[in-house]
């Protein structure tokens, strides 16, 4: 089968799904994406295009998303027409990520070829991280700037015969005309890779020898050090846990970036600012800033780690959640829709109000004083990703059969045995 995925940041949630097809060497794969420098992924053609239009840093705000949006559109459609008459290739399907416009413009150029979409999310002033946490209210004009990014997604749900959305809280953030287009599959989790490791060791340069499971850490990852996140609520929680837990060390994962939200106007950034704010009351030879490390590395974190903290507001769920439970961590989240459809309190995971730091340290401190009464959680966590996202056995053969009730029976790609 011909396949063409589209990505402006290679090879966003199809990481997993377009390898495999590749491994099996029987389809021909292109992947186009706006990444300058994209992945190598062996099997797989890369082809970069330059979205047509880019909107000015002033343009009026209620058309900036639409502006940007029609752009890449337009510079997406272009390389894919360009593939189409001077190489003659023309794909059984597309495959592609609606969010930043890319997909808008496929059916002027190849009207006959059937698109999935992946619809992630849909904007509001409520139920959302906008409006969320009470010290940052929505602005008088949110509800009209939320509005305009769905201008994307409104456009886009004519222009698939499918949209795939990877968990219920986030199909249920659209409207209710978008749902008969919709399958909910996550993009999976590769359960049979991220294993605990009850033998792990890991290296940390100020420390004279490696971590291991004897030792008490609690880890916190976030690609940034973001409030969407709740890094501030973490940061607010430490003095607690470093006071009740003398050798306890944390480890954090992230960036002094922005994916999500508003930024912190501190000049050093949200940690900056959180670091201020905790000031003394923490003992800093304890707690391990690592940025954004290699994703070895990442796991072994979470492997050696006795409490794993994972804060959101109500928000696109993390894979490091489904990862880390698939590793077995015991993991202390925030107690919000999304993270609720992957745990249930006491069972696979501990719950915990998003305001209360104190209520988080608590949580923690326990967690680390008596490991064994929460020794079954690790285990249930994983067995619970295994059921529900495991990426070989549960979501790949979903994500075929949507493909495959789209395309001629002999272009159809068989599942996994």
């Amino acid at each position: 089968m011909k396949l063409l995925f589209v990505h402006q940041n290679m090879p966003g949630q199809y990481r997993e799904f377009v390898q495999w097809l590749a491994d099996t060497n029987d389809h021909d794969i292109i992947f186009l994406t706006q990444r300058k420098k994209p992945p190598v992924m062996k099997g797989v053609r890369t082809v970069i295009y330059q979205p047509h239009h880019r909107a000015a840093d002033d343009a009026y705000e209620l058309v900036k998303t639409w502006e940007n949006a029609a752009g890449s559109g337009f510079g997406c459609a272009m390389a894919a027409q360009t593939l189409r008459d001077k190489e003659g290739w023309i794909p059984d399907i597309i495959i592609g990520h609606v969010g930043w416009g890319e997909l808008t413009f496929m059916k002027e150029i190849l009207p006959d070829v059937p698109v999935i979409g992946f619809f992630e999310y849909y904007y509001s002033v409520t139920g959302g991280p906008v409006g969320f946490e009470p010290s940052s209210p929505p602005s008088a004009h949110s509800p009209f700037i939320m509005q305009a990014h769905n201008t994307v997604p409104d456009v886009n749900i004519d222009r698939v015969e499918l949209a795939q959305c990877p968990t219920e809280w986030q199909k249920n953030r659209f409207p209710a005309r978008f749902h008969d287009k919709m399958y909910v599959c996550h993009d999976g989790i590769r359960t049979d890779k991220l294993l605990p490791d009850p033998d792990v060791q890991l290296g940390l340069g100020r420390l004279d020898r490696p971590l291991t499971r004897a030792d008490e850490i609690v880890t916190f990852v976030s690609r940034n050090l973001e409030t969407t996140r709740g890094f501030h609520q973490f940061m607010r929680a430490l003095p607690d846990i470093l006071a009740a837990r003398p050798q306890a060390r944390v480890l954090v994962v992230g960036g002094n970036d922005t994916s999500y939200g508003g930024k912190s106007k501190h000049p050093s950034g949200l940690r900056g600012q959180m670091e201020a704010e905790v000031g003394d009351r923490v003992d800093w030879s304890r707690v391990h800033f690592l940025g954004q490390v290699p994703y070895e590395s990442y796991q072994k974190l979470i492997q050696i780690s006795r409490c794993h903290i994972y804060l959101t507001m109500p928000f696109v769920l993390s894979w490091s959640l489904l990862e880390s439970m698939s590793m077995q961590a015991t993991v202390v989240a925030s107690d919000v829709a999304p993270v609720q459809e992957a745990i249930t309190h006491g069972e696979t995971g501990l719950l915990v109000d998003f305001f209360d730091p104190a209520a988080l340290a608590a949580q923690v401190v326990d967690v680390l004083a008596r490991p064994d009464a929460y020794a079954h959680i690790g285990p249930n966590a994983r067995a619970h990703v295994v059921k529900t996202y495991d990426f070989l056995t549960v979501c790949l053969p979903e994500h075929l059969r949507q493909i495959n009730a789209l395309v001629p029976a002999d272009k159809a790609i068989a599942l996994p045995a």
